[in-house]
């Protein structure tokens, strides 16, 4: 694969997500040789990605090439590529396009959809973990208006306009919302043959309320939101089955739709070669010490979502979400400095910086330590946050630019069928 040899420490890191690349800028110039694999050869900012299946951005908004995150660094190397296994006894990782030796192996794998093991609904629902799928949820929302606009069946109709979103967490209700403000504000101006009113969404989650591992307040206000954007939320149902036309729920809730979008959960996605010892089965989480050491392997470590760091405040492993990994990342590149130094390490302390989720236009909810609010200034807030953790500057203004036109012109700009979608 073309990695120069070297005499220094090679650092193999798995993944580009947001673990991945704050390890990588961790350890830019330092005096180490890091090599990156991914099976993308781009960053996605995954809280995003809703707004790229919704036409609110396009996907260049949120996708950042990881090239350019390490091209500063002259002993960083990124190869495009599938790690398909971990030989720990010889330090080596098989690729697709490969075999390498690491001197200290860094798992970022990130997560992937979890079905809970129905096959019909992940055969025949759409998933929103990744760019293509975001953009096939947009061509397919798109396609149903065109189809509901010249069908001459009322039951079809209704069914190519009836969106269902399964999972009440921050992804199912910002994607709800933003469904929503597709029919409020797009549906009427470009499609004035169809009967916007016919349109609905319908919002289920298996918990008694929205945004679960939010506050109490969150989860009120995001539902009175959502409900006032059109939504309806059904807490405590669980979809049995979903044959590709019709919605099965644990109660007497049945719909029919021709798009479900499962938003219900996330299992890891650990590489094979490490003992099941180190593994939690049931979350696919690496056990890892509060280095973020895989527990049992000395040179082996594993960040952001695929670990699972049990601590007295967090038993069950930290949240899976952008700025755990991004501590971790942070962290673990001083300490492998220290460890190949042979200094101490620093034990990982999660610095919980709050949470937030958006319904909307002018509609948000946040949850900081010790202060809870929504509406106008959540919203402001969420907006602000997203758009400074974007990777580079130049998407940072497509980001504001698209943002701005949206709100002046209440419209998104993207909604384009590139690339037909045709459901399996």
């Amino acid at each position: 694969m073309n990695i120069p040899e070297t005499s220094l420490p090679r650092i193999v890191i798995v993944g580009g997500g947001f673990a991945g690349i704050s390890i990588a800028k961790s350890l830019a110039n330092k005096n180490v040789q890091v090599v990156m694999f991914d099976k993308n050869n781009y960053h996605t900012f995954q809280p995003l990605l809703y707004q790229v299946s919704s036409a609110s951005l396009e996907p260049d908004a949120i996708a950042y090439p990881l090239r350019k995150i390490i091209k500063k660094n002259d002993k960083a190397f990124f190869r495009l590529a599938d790690v398909a296994q971990i030989h720990p006894e010889k330090k080596e990782i098989e690729t697709s396009i490969g075999n390498l030796k690491y001197d200290y192996l860094i798992l970022a794998t990130g997560t992937r959809t979890n079905y809970f093991g129905n096959k019909e609904v992940e055969k025949h629902s759409m998933p929103m973990k990744q760019v293509p799928q975001a953009l096939n949820i947009r061509s397919l929302i798109l396609q149903n208006f065109e189809k509901a606009a010249i069908t001459t069946s009322k039951q079809e109709r209704l069914a190519l306009l009836n969106f269902v979103i399964v999972g009440g967490g921050p992804t199912g209700v910002e994607l709800a919302g933003a469904i929503a403000e597709l029919k409020n504000h797009i549906l009427p101006r470009d499609y004035k043959d169809l009967d916007a009113s016919a349109m609905e969404i319908h919002l289920l989650e298996g918990a008694d309320r929205v945004l679960p591992p939010m506050s109490e307040h969150a989860s009120e206000k995001a539902e009175y939101f959502l409900k006032k954007l059109g939504v309806n939320v059904h807490c405590n149902t669980i979809v049995s089955n979903y044959d590709g036309k019709t919605v099965t729920t644990n109660s007497d809730l049945f719909l029919e739709s021709e798009t479900l979008i499962w938003a219900a959960g996330v299992t890891g996605k650990p590489v094979e070669g490490l003992r099941a010892d180190a593994l939690i089965e049931r979350a696919n989480r690496y056990k890892v010490d509060e280095y973020n050491q895989v527990i049992g392997y000395d040179s082996i470590f594993a960040l952001g979502d695929i670990a699972s760091m049990a601590t007295e405040a967090f038993p069950k492993g930290h949240p899976q979400l952008a700025q755990p990994a991004m501590q971790q990342g942070k962290l673990l590149g001083e300490n492998i400095i220290k460890l190949i130094d042979g200094k101490p390490l620093k034990k990982f302390v999660y610095k919980d910086r709050g949470s937030m989720a958006t319904v909307g236009r002018n509609k948000a909810v946040v949850d900081l330590k010790h202060y809870k609010f929504a509406g106008f200034f959540a919203w402001f807030v969420w907006m602000f946050v997203h758009l400074m953790s974007l990777v580079g500057f130049r998407n940072k203004v497509i980001v504001f630019f698209n943002w701005t036109y949206n709100y002046i012109n209440f419209d998104k700009a993207s909604r384009l069928i590139i690339r037909p979608y045709t459901k399996k």
